[in-house]
């Protein structure tokens, strides 16, 4: 294990001690939007990520949903979510991790994707497959839609909610299942180990995919995002087992 894979496991189990600690707890709002949640704990899991990585490489840049911090002229950038699914856990519901990932000049090299209530450890190193609590991992070998299961994600916008029922609609009735969990890590993370076979959504940011994105690619699967068609700053993503005819969706 690389000693920054060795510091993101670390700072990933100590942020999720701290949403463990504070899960159905009364929890101060910082923003209430119409669908979405800004909690404080997601300001406070972040400033403990970013202090445990600065601690080790002070250099380094910090891009989160919760602010960037350290040298942003570094080429070694860190993208932190602290809790993606923070509606999922502002209610009650345990399915909600931490997501934290490296980026060397552009490209990602590691990340780490952590469910404190399942205590499940998903990472990816440098080299190597990725994992789930130390065991290698990988994609479903299902090929047809009619056998798969997968997630159709419905963003924070009108506009996005209307593309996002649109490829369900295209979908659903070709696919064995369809859900909508809330996290977007998880089902990067699911499809992964073969537990989703696919992950559709419009309008989605970098933090929320950037570990997942590595352990779907590792474990064999397939990731393709571009310029979202709803939001400037934002990317439209497909994440499937690298077996389902899904490449033309976007």
């Amino acid at each position: 294990m690389s000693p920054e894979l060795e510091l993101t496991i670390s700072a990933a189990r100590e942020a999720g001690a701290l949403l463990r600690e504070n899960y159905e707890s009364d929890l101060n709002v910082d923003e209430l939007k119409a669908h979405d949640i800004k909690l404080e704990l997601d300001v406070k899991t972040q400033e403990l990520i970013t202090e445990r990585i600065l601690e080790r490489f002070p250099d380094h840049a910090i891009y989160g949903e919760e602010g960037i911090g350290g040298n942003q002229e570094s080429s070694s950038q860190w993208i932190v979510d602290p809790i993606d699914g923070t509606v999922n856990y502002f209610y009650g519901i345990p399915h909600f991790c931490v997501s934290i990932a490296l980026r060397e000049a552009g490209e990602l090299k590691l990340g780490v994707i952590y469910d404190p209530m399942m205590d499940e450890m998903f990472a990816v190193d440098y080299d190597g497959p990725a994992t789930r609590n130390g065991k290698t991992i990988q994609v479903s070998g299902r090929h047809e839609l009619a056998d798969a299961i997968a997630m159709i994600g419905f963003s924070k916008t009108k506009e996005s909610m209307d593309a996002g029922l649109a490829k369900y609609r295209e979908y659903a009735y070709r696919l064995r299942k369809t859900r909508m969990l809330g996290s977007a890590a998880l089902a990067m993370a699911y499809i992964a180990c073969g537990r989703l076979d696919a992950y559709i959504e419009e309008q989605i940011s970098l933090w929320d995919i950037a570990a997942g994105q590595l352990l779907v690619e590792r474990s064999g699967g397939f990731v393709q995002t571009q310029q979202s068609s709803t939001a400037e700053d934002k990317m439209s993503i497909v994440a499937h087992n690298g077996k389902l005819p899904l490449d033309e969706v976007l």
